[in-house]
């Protein structure tokens, strides 16, 4: 069916000739970075978006991205000494990325990791273009602890899922440092992994994208108004046409933010097992979880889920704690543990995180494939 609509696309792009040419798609600035088309590739944690599917989206025009959740769990020291094998993998993957691509490269890290501060400094100094920060709120500048505010390029944007979130941290800025973050993530609560919302908050219209969007854009508004600076909101959460990106970016956002279209690539760097769990998937399967860390989350339902659920416990003994909210003793299993397994394959043994639309995939793409797709549905709109 998705070749079906791909050919229709591009069939009708053809008849309309020059008019869908003249159709372009905006560009993202966030400061003095560019990008082609207004495309930031999530973060997924846990070895799904590393070098490869960051490189390829940064060729194709986006912003590729590089999740540091578990990242170092393959590095044979992980186990000795989780902080080194995680500088070790971050820095291993930004090169890698740098050596696939010249595109804009950026990394997702999560203020709950233990060594968030370490995975900072090395993404600073690797020279990543941007750092993505969320769960929880960023309300310092880590440049200004890792180098310095003017001896790196590396811009900050925080993820976050409310108008009063952003203002928290837009005051914790300006109070501190005279300035405010360099972009702004908004992701609604039909994103994949874990969210920012209450259970009952999920599926409340008071709490959808568009409207979570919108507030945040007349805050943001509000704290540039006069300045002469532009901070660009990028919507999240559930984004799966070109057609929502028309519709988002019609609604004041600069740019969108997509995980689960990417998992459906051959460039992710997930298992084939992994990205099948997607194509099998059907509506009923996205289920909403309590994760071990205390947070609700969208996975696909299977049948360590449903064991879990039943109360079967996996045992659990945690070396090095990676992240600050988890207590080893008491959770069910180690959702760490669980997320490697699946990523590599093993999905009796952990589960897929996904976003609400997943089972909207019924094909695996190429990075360029997907992008000519959202951009050509895009221009369809205008």
């Amino acid at each position: 069916m998705w070749q079906i609509e791909y050919d229709v696309v591009r069939m009708v792009r053809r008849r309309c000739g020059q008019i869908a040419e003249r159709r372009t798609i905006p560009t993202l600035h966030i400061g003095d970075l560019e990008t082609r088309i207004p495309i930031v590739q999530g973060g997924m944690g846990v070895g799904i978006s590393l070098s490869n599917l960051a490189a390829a989206v940064a060729n194709e025009g986006g912003i590729g991205v590089i999740a540091t959740a578990g990242i170092g769990m393959s590095e044979p020291d992980f186990d000795r000494d989780m902080k080194k094998a995680n500088q070790i993998a971050l820095r291993k993957e930004i090169r890698n990325a740098r050596g696939l691509s010249d595109g804009i490269i950026g990394v997702n890290i999560m203020v709950a990791l233990s060594d968030f501060d370490d995975l900072v400094a090395a993404a600073i100094e690797e020279r990543a273009d941007i750092v993505f920060v969320g769960a929880g709120l960023l309300l310092k500048d880590p440049r200004v602890v890792f180098g310095g505010k003017h001896s790196t390029k590396t811009k900050i944007a925080p993820i976050v899922s409310s108008a009063k979130a952003t203002r928290i941290i837009f005051e914790s800025w300006k109070r501190k440092h005279g300035y405010l973050p360099d972009a702004v993530v908004v992701e609604g609560p039909m994103a994949g992994g874990h969210l920012g919302f209450k259970p009952e908050q999920i599926t409340n219209p008071a709490y959808n994208l568009d409207r979570i969007v919108t507030d945040v854009i007349t805050l943001v508004e509000s704290y540039t108004k006069g300045s002469g600076k532009h901070i660009p909101v990028i919507a999240a959460g559930g984004v799966y046409t070109g057609a929502d990106i028309y519709r988002l970016m019609r609604l004041g956002a600069d740019a969108v933010q997509m995980g689960t279209r990417f998992v459906a690539t051959y460039e992710c760097d997930a298992s084939d097992a992994f990205k099948q769990a997607y194509l099998n998937c059907k509506k009923e399967d996205l289920i909403i979880i309590k994760s071990p860390v205390g947070l609700p989350g969208r996975a696909i339902r299977n049948g360590f889920l449903e064991n879990v659920n039943a109360g079967e416990k996996k045992p659990v003994y945690c070396p090095y704690k990676c992240l600050r909210t988890c207590d080893f003793r008491r959770v069910p299993y180690c959702i760490a543990l669980a997320l490697l397994n699946a990523k590599r394959g093993a999905l009796d043994a952990g589960f897929a995180f996904a976003g609400a639309n997943a089972y909207r995939v019924d094909r695996i793409l190429h990075v360029r494939e997907l992008i000519e797709t959202l951009v050509l549905e895009y221009q369809l709109c205008s």
